[in-house]
Order: structure tokens, then sequence, then C-alpha cells
């Protein structure tokens, strides 16, 4: 009877509520899927800046981007403001803080809480960066970033049917962010040559097929550079198939 009525007080379940990068509570708690360890939104995301590993148990999350790994966990979040007296009011203060405080550029302000490291009113999925904002710092559609420039090429492929549809593309030479990512390329691709929707398309670089998280620059440097391939730009070519799944 003594153990069933013992109270808990709030440290009994420090370990669960805290973050192992800030040592803090955590503010909007966000889960690696590969692992199920959860962070701080903000500080997995610095931390995936400068790695793709879980900082807890080292795992690699994703060979390129492991933002896609990331899922905000919000019933955690409703359970710690219960548990934590006055957590939720301190948070929103704060948000409001920021607010009140950022200065302006280019004319509007940009709220960058440095606690959540995130503009404020992102993507709950953590997992575009912010890209998929309204606006913002990505109304320069990514010119800002570094540049590399591509040139498609259509491998066709003549199965049993020896048939094929598909037409070269009238520009075959693209400059686009380096960040652009295999499946983005694919999307280009389905939309300047009209395909209909049973068909597929495999991206290659060198007769090996690029995974469609690749981006351009992981491309450029692990399997265009690294074979000796001295010349500019780096060509990919493109598969056109008939999805029969």
């Amino acid at each position: 009877m003594a153990a069933a009525g013992r109270r808990h007080l709030v440290r009994d379940f420090n370990h669960f509520i805290t973050c192992y990068l800030c040592r803090g509570y955590l503010i909007k708690p966000t889960t690696v899927t590969e692992c199920l360890h959860t962070f701080c939104k903000s500080c997995i995301v610095q931390h995936f800046e400068e790695s793709n590993d879980c900082p807890k148990c080292g795992i690699q999350v994703h060979e390129t981007n492991p933002l896609e790994m990331l899922r905000l966990d919000n019933t955690l979040e409703e359970i710690i403001f219960k548990l934590v007296p006055g957590l939720r009011e301190k948070e929103q203060q704060e948000v409001e803080f920021w607010r009140k405080n950022q200065p302006k550029e280019n004319g509007r302000e940009t709220l960058k809480c440095q606690r959540f490291g995130l503009p404020d009113g992102g993507g709950d999925g953590g997992a575009g960066g912010g890209d998929d904002g309204d606006g913002g710092d990505d109304d320069d559609y990514h010119r800002s970033d570094p540049q590399i420039a591509i040139c498609l090429d259509c491998l066709r492929n003549t199965g049993q049917s020896g048939e094929t549809t598909v037409s070269d593309l009238m520009k075959r030479f693209i400059r686009c962010s380096s960040r652009v990512t295999v499946g983005t390329i694919k999307k280009f691709l389905s939309l300047k040559l009209k395909l209909p929707s049973s068909y597929e398309l495999d991206v290659l670089c060198n007769g090996e097929i690029m995974g469609r998280d690749h981006t351009l620059e992981f491309i450029y440097m692990t399997r265009w550079r690294l074979r000796g391939e001295n010349t500019y730009p780096m060509v990919l070519e493109y598969r056109p198939r008939i999805d029969f799944g």
C-alpha cells in the first residue's frame, strides 16, 4: 500500500523527458525513426548539419538527408507540458520575446527563436528544413545555393517489345542547386517528357542507378569525380521504363 501511494516527483521522469544534447526539457520533441531516440527539434536539426549519425547511439540515420527521418512527437510534448509546471507558458513567452525583438530583414520580420532553431510556423515534419514554407527565406528558389551544371541524356531501353515512345529533352543541359535530389530530377523529367503514369524513370551515373534521396552534390563527389571523370558538366542518364507493378 505504501508503494502504491507513493507520489512521484518530476525528477523521477527526467531521464525520459530531457534532451541528450542540451540536457534541458524536450522542446518540440522530435524522434529519429531509425533508432527511436528523441531530442529537441532545434538540437537534432543543428546536429544533422554536421553529421548523419544519431548523437546518442551512433547509427547512421540516412546516407544523404537525415532530416527526412525525423518525426515530431506531439503526444510526448503534451505529457511534458503536463509534468513540468509553467513550461508551456515559458516557451510561449520566449517565442513572443523573439518575435518582438527579431531585427527586420528586407523589410520583413523573420522570427527565428534561438531555442527552436527554425523559423516559427515551419512544417511539423522537420525534414524539409523549411523548404515548404510560404515564402520567407526560400523566395530565391535556392539560387543562393552552390550551383551545379548537369547533362541529362536519355538511355533508351529497347526490351523484348523493342518499342520506346519517349523523346529526348530539347535542352539537355541545365544548372540547378547542388541540393537537388534525384527524386526532384525524376519529377522534372516526367513533366518535361510528358510521361504517362504507367512509366517510371531510373536515373543513372556511370551506369549505376541513383537513389531518389541522393543529392547532386553527393553524386558528383562520390560517383563522378572519384571515378576520374574530369569533364564538366556531370552527365546523368535517365531510362524510362513501364511500371508493371
